[in-house]
C-alpha cells in the first residue's frame, strides 16, 4: 500500500484565486437571456387575426444595442427572420420553427403555449450563435427594435 501513496507525493496543487462575494455572485462577463412570453391574440371585429409574442432580452453583450428590451413579434415575423438568417449566413445551420397552425386552431391555448416554447428555443439558439450575433444585419434589430420593419431589410 505504501507504493500507492507515493504516486501522489509529486502532485502539486494549483494556486487558487480568492474571490470576493461580488466576484462570485456578480454579473457574468457575458450573458444573454431571451424569453418569448405573453402570447396575445390580435383581433379585429371580434375575429382573431393572429397571435403575437413578447420577446424579452437582457444582456451585456456588446453586439446588442440595449441592455434590456421588449418587443412584440408574430409568427410570420419569425418565419421571415429564419429565411433571412438562412440567406445571410449560409454556413450556419438555422434550426426549424414550429409548424404553422391553421387559424382555426390558433385559439387552442395548448397549441399557443407549445408554439411559444418552441419559438423561445429557436430564438435562444440563433441569438446565442456567435456568427449570427456579429454577422447578421437583422438579428439584433429583430430582437430589440420596437419599430422593426421587415421591408427596410428586404431592399
Amino acid at each position: 500500500m505504501a507504493g500507492h501513496s507515493r504516486a501522489f507525493d509529486s502532485i502539486t496543487r494549483l494556486p487558487t484565486n480568492d474571490q470576493s462575494i461580488e466576484d462570485s455572485y456578480g454579473e457574468p462577463e457575458n450573458f444573454l437571456e431571451i424569453s418569448v412570453d405573453n402570447p396575445m391574440e390580435q383581433t379585429k371585429g371580434g375575429k382573431v387575426l393572429y397571435v403575437d409574442y413578447e420577446i424579452v432580452c437582457s444582456t451585456n453583450m456588446p453586439c446588442f444595442k440595449k441592455k434590456f428590451s421588449t418587443v412584440r413579434r408574430r409568427y410570420s415575423d419569425f418565419e421571415w427572420l429564419r429565411n433571412k438568417l438562412i440567406t445571410e449566413q449560409a454556413r450556419v445551420n438555422i434550426p426549424p420553427l414550429p409548424g404553422k397552425a391553421p387559424l382555426v386552431n390558433s385559439l387552442n391555448k395548448n397549441l399557443i403555449e407549445t408554439r411559444r416554447e418552441k419559438l423561445e428555443l429557436f430564438l435562444q439558439i440563433v441569438a446565442g450563435h456567435p456568427l449570427l450575433q456579429t454577422g447578421s444585419k437583422v438579428l439584433v434589430p429583430f430582437i430589440q427594435d420596437p419599430d422593426f420593419d421587415r421591408d427596410v431589410y428586404d431592399m
